[in-house]
């Protein structure tokens, strides 16, 4: 029973570990934060929001230029559309 305590309490640990970064309400610093995003596709994102209103799925993301369904999927966990955005700083 001990082992299975600790093993569920690590998993909320792990998972608190992990970026959500708020696709609706990122700043371009926070977006620039997810692996293979940088200014000009931040700054992409934040123009998109602009134009179309916020974000009403992740894949919408691939409407977003400079954007495509192999990059979408790899920062499809990172991203979150409510919520505040909490990235853990690496060491």
């Amino acid at each position: 029973m001990k082992s299975v305590l600790l093993f569920i309490s690590s998993l909320f640990v792990c998972a608190a570990a992990l970026a959500a970064v708020n696709l609706n309400t990122a700043s371009q610093q926070e977006l620039e934060s997810l692996k293979g995003v940088g200014p000009s596709k931040a700054r992409a994102i934040i123009e998109y929001r602009k134009q179309h209103g916020p974000f009403k799925s992740v894949q919408e993301l691939n409407d977003v230029p400079g954007f495509g369904e192999k990059t979408v999927r790899k920062l499809e966990a990172d991203l979150i559309l409510t919520g505040p955005t909490v990235i853990t700083p690496t060491k």
